[in-house]
């Protein structure tokens, strides 16, 4: 299978970028990604609602996450 890029990314609900977890070329499949709860600054993220959104070449899609400590 041909690889493609997928970025996954985390923003608060104010759609400012929090981090990037994922933003690589990758073959299609299942893959497990762990949030540690910090900003790609190394700031610890406070509980409360967090959007992620994924792209996978042409397939895009943000979801809501709700983060507890």
């Amino acid at each position: 299978s041909e690889k493609q890029e997928v970025i996954l990314k985390v923003y608060d609900v104010l759609g400012n970028e929090i981090a990037t977890l994922v933003n690589e070329e990758l073959s299609p499949g299942e893959y497990e990604v762990e949030f540690n709860g910090h900003s790609d600054e190394g700031q610890n993220l406070s509980s409360g609602i967090y959007f992620y959104r994924l792209e996978a070449g042409s397939f895009v899609e943000t979801r809501k996450m709700i983060y507890l400590k």
